[in-house]
């Protein structure tokens, strides 16, 4: 009886044994990587806000409204990836111009507006990049503009208007706003024949002085036949009152011998 406790014990505690040792360890599981989060979008740009609060840029503000460029260039800033970079004049340039601009044609507005803004993103420092080449702008085909870079000095040619960058307005992607301080007149429009530079005003005459009292006496004296000779007549009259009382005194002599 205890033979046969000690052999069922025995047994059992073999099989568990095995049951144990032939089980396999599974690996732990792998750590998840963490996905990176998303970059955060742009901010909106209301072109609108920005030009009135930002300067005197209210000429140029009326003409992308009137010309319904605003409505191109808001959705080129917010809804690509490409962004936008315009070049803004202040409205005492336009009021130098406003003759000029008043003889266009609304179509022709409208791409003078369009030639002052790129399809693209710019910072100040990405300008010297586009030194070799024309660069085409919004209004497309021959509507180009020539940049350079002097130490840091943007640099803008337009065929018909030479201007720089005097000031970054807004420079945050995906929205460039750069002040001018001419507007840009497209050679496509205006033709190539460029004005000459207005010769500068001459200096005004400088009057002479006017002589002294004194000096001009002092020069009349000098000048005067009066003084520097005898008159001609008072030695003549003299020269006879002399012969005068010669032949006088000559006749009495003769008288007192007769």
């Amino acid at each position: 009886m205890e033979f046969s406790m000690f052999f069922i014990l025995s047994n059992t505690l073999l099989l568990l044994s095995s049951s144990a040792f032939g089980k396999t360890v599974s690996p732990p599981a792998p750590t998840p990587t963490p996905t990176p989060a998303p970059a955060p979008a742009p901010d909106y740009v209301n072109l609108t806000e920005l030009l009135t609060v930002a300067g005197p840029f209210h000429t140029f503000l009326n003409y992308l409204e009137s010309t319904k460029v605003l409505d191109t260039f808001q959705n080129q800033a917010n809804n690509t990836e490409e962004g936008i970079t315009i070049f803004v004049p202040k409205d005492s340039d336009f009021a130098s111009k406003k003759k000029t601009l008043s003889n266009l044609t609304q179509e022709q507005l409208k791409q003078v507006i369009l030639f002052h803004a790129l399809p693209h993103f710019y910072s100040l420092a990405e300008f010297k990049n586009l030194s070799e080449t024309s660069t085409p702008t919004f209004a497309g085909g021959d509507y180009t503009l020539n940049f350079t870079d002097d130490s840091g000095t943007v640099h803008i040619s337009s065929g018909w208007a030479k201007t720089k960058v005097t000031s970054a307005v807004h420079a945050t992607v995906p929205c460039a706003v750069y002040e001018v301080d001419k507007v840009l007149l497209p050679e496509a429009i205006f033709g190539t024949d460029i004005p000459p530079t207005p010769a500068p005003a001459p200096a005004p005459a400088v009057a002479p002085a006017a002589d002294s009292p004194t000096e001009h006496s002092a020069d009349s004296k000098a000048s005067s036949p009066s003084s520097s000779q005898p008159d001609g007549s008072s030695a003549s009259k003299t020269i006879i009152s002399h012969g005068g009382s010669l032949v006088l005194a000559t006749f009495g002599v003769v008288m007192m011998l007769l």
